[in-house]
């Protein structure tokens, strides 16, 4: 896994932050960086979106930046499971709030999903338009769109990404369901040996 990246002294980066494990791991990725690290939480009607805002919050006071808070209004309750669109959406959202002339917008998203808006032909793909709008000067970051669930579960326990602050259930439920998508991913990660190295 490449986990080293050169230092961009005062980068502007946005990092679309979800209040889970994938989304905190990308703000620590950036805030060892010596980068100018914001982020962005949107409410676009998911079931989750309180809980997740608050573990957002959480996030990003604990890493000690600002958070920007987005919410649709009139948007349709969004069900558990693949949500049309959704990376699309918070992405070119992310680009029409960004306030900055140029940058790095930057999401968790990684490999091995069955999800079209996770992979490097997504990513360059809507960098493409991106392009067209900005000409070049922001641009997209997925570290760890080559990576698999378990390899940001191991980056967490290396750079002791505060975990237990995040939020993972789809249901928007307390305690977590245990049943939706997102609870079995974290249920295995929590089942998988503890990293020592």
């Amino acid at each position: 896994m490449q986990r080293q990246a050169k230092k961009r002294e005062g980068t502007n980066v946005l990092v679309l932050v979800s209040g889970g494990i994938d989304s905190a791991a990308c703000v620590d990725f950036y805030c060892s960086r010596g980068v100018k690290v914001r982020g962005l939480f949107i409410d676009y009607g998911q079931l989750s979106a309180k809980r997740e805002l608050r573990a957002a919050r959480q996030i990003c006071t604990h890493y000690g930046i600002q958070i920007r808070e987005l919410a649709c209004s009139g948007c349709s309750d969004k069900t558990e499971g693949i949500v049309q669109g959704r990376n699309a959406f918070l992405l070119f959202a992310a680009l029409m709030e960004f306030g900055k002339s140029s940058g790095i917008i930057a999401l968790g998203i990684h490999a091995c999903t069955p999800y079209i808006d996770c992979s490097s032909e997504f990513i360059k793909a809507i960098q493409a338009t991106f392009d067209d709008y900005t000409d070049g000067r922001i641009r997209l970051s997925a570290p760890f769109v080559e990576w698999e669930k378990q390899d940001i579960w191991l980056y967490c326990q290396e750079k002791q990404v505060p975990v237990k602050l995040t939020y993972s259930c789809e249901k928007g439920c307390k305690p977590p369901c245990g049943r939706c998508l997102s609870c079995l991913d974290r249920k295995a990660l929590y089942a998988l040996p503890k990293h020592d190295d």
